[in-house]
């Protein structure tokens, strides 16, 4: 027999506690290919005690995220309610503010309670009863109504029940209501008519610094044009609060309603006067108009007269806000003489 049998037919004679795994083979090279251990390998050992999850968690990458298998992948509650708080934490966030209804009676009862709703997001599909009368409350209220796809509402609440609203941030006046202000105030009136301000930074911005101007009040038309939301409102740091916002359907009807109280209206106009030598003294009402396409050419039409900006630089145009603040100020050292 040669010494490579004698090797594979030994008995097994070591200490049995150790386990057959330690067998060991005189000579390496020949000896089986699965399981050989060479004789200096140390036993394994079982680690207890707080050193053990140390260990395995420097050596063990987690897999599958932040929820990967251990304490971490059970559920505090126990296994059956898993699923449940995973999808919690994993689910969509929730909008955090006051500012968005969901469901048919909350923006029911807020559009009979007279709260300023912006907007009105309705699902496709056929309109029963109830959702019918929710679009003819926010029809009649001013308000926005759009048709967009369910999706999209899946998106912004799960809990929608096919209609979202957006709740302005305070309550609009109307445009008497602000020459009344200028009235009790022993001034002549000066508004601020913005024409295509859809970005509420940019309509935030105005209103601020329209209040700290001395404007008495903010003209906005109720389509194509940003309203008082959140981020408006976030925009104007605080100025809502005392500069009463006026939204009409139609502004070149609002201009004529001005023009009949013997208020000039002046607007913005790349080809207008030089503003920093125009007359801005008497009642005035200043409209500004988006940075792309300015004042709408019906509306430019209506007012009395144009303004604009001297432009010294290599760009033509500068932000809507700015722009305003800097003739409303320009209205301001006139109005101080």
């Amino acid at each position: 027999m040669s010494t490579n049998d004698e090797n594979r037919r030994r008995s097994y004679t070591g200490n049995r506690s150790q386990g057959p795994g330690r067998r060991t083979y005189p000579d390496a090279a020949n000896g089986p290919r699965v399981g050989r251990i060479a004789p200096n390998v140390p036993r394994a050992q079982r680690v207890d005690g707080p050193e053990a999850g140390e260990s395995m968690s420097q050596s063990r990458p987690g897999r599958g995220g932040d929820f990967h298998r251990g304490s971490a992948y059970r559920a505090p509650t126990g296994p059956r309610r898993y699923k449940r708080e995973m999808d919690g934490a994993l689910g969509p966030e929730l909008p955090g503010d006051d500012h968005i209804l969901a469901g048919r009676n909350p923006i029911r009862e807020a559009l009979k309670a007279g709260r300023p709703v912006e907007k009105l997001l309705v699902a496709d599909g056929d309109l029963s009863g109830g959702a019918q009368e929710i679009v003819r409350l926010a029809r009649e209220a001013g308000a926005v109504v759009q048709r967009v796809d369910r999706a999209r509402l899946d998106q912004i609440y799960p809990a929608h029940q096919g209609m979202l609203a957006y709740v302005a941030a305070v309550a609009y006046v109307e445009l008497e209501d602000i020459l009344s202000a200028a009235e009790a105030k022993g001034e002549e009136p000066f508004v601020i008519l913005l024409d295509g301000i859809t970005d509420p930074h940019n309509l935030g911005a105005i209103v601020r610094s329209a209040e700290c101007a001395g404007a008495h009040g903010v003209v906005i038309p109720e389509r194509r044009a940003a309203g008082l939301t959140p981020a408006a409102a976030k925009a104007a740091a605080g100025a809502l609060n005392y500069m009463p916002i006026a939204r009409v359907k139609n502004l070149n009807r609002a201009i004529e309603t001005l023009q009949e109280k013997n208020i000039w209206v002046v607007g913005t106009a790349m080809d207008g006067e030089n503003a920093f030598t125009a007359d801005f003294s008497g009642p005035i009402a200043l409209v500004i108009g988006s940075e792309g396409e300015g004042v709408a050419r019906l509306t430019l039409e209506k007012c009395d007269r144009t303004v604009a900006l001297p432009m010294k630089g290599r760009i033509e145009s500068l932000n809507a806000s700015v722009a305003a603040g800097i003739l409303m100020y320009e209205i301001a050292r006139a109005r101080a003489r």
